[in-house]
């Protein structure tokens, strides 16, 4: 198993930025996906910002422009810069990895732990 450690979240102004880092405690063999999802209160989880393998990158119509996803394979880790936050941004924000580990046969889908951004004045 894999675990996902999601961090960087906070209370942040409205306008403010924020950089959410989430670190692999394994290595992968090879990843068909990497992103960021969402939950606010009484809301269904929302894919933010996405990255497949070939590098490319889908954002939510919502923070496209304002937000950025990259990894740092050195590190084994993947950022979500988040910039021109909005109250509306307030969410616990998940950590999703859909990728094969070294010395298994298959892909699996992992999630972090979620960590709290709190967008208000």
């Amino acid at each position: 198993q894999v675990q996902l450690v999601e961090s960087g979240g906070g209370l942040v102004q409205p306008g403010g930025s924020l950089r959410l880092s989430c670190a692999a405690s394994k290595r992968f063999f090879s990843i068909n996906l990497m992103g960021w999802y969402r939950q606010a209160p009484g809301k269904q989880r929302e894919l933010v910002a996405g990255l497949i393998s070939s590098g490319v990158t889908n954002y939510a119509d919502s923070v496209k422009g304002r937000f950025t996803i990259s990894r740092d394979n050195a590190k084994n880790t993947l950022y979500l810069q988040m910039n021109s936050l909005k109250p509306e941004d307030t969410a616990v924000y998940y950590c999703h990895v859909n990728g094969r580990l070294y010395f298994s046969s298959v892909s699996s889908v992992y999630w972090g732990q979620g960590t709290q951004v709190t967008v208000s004045s």
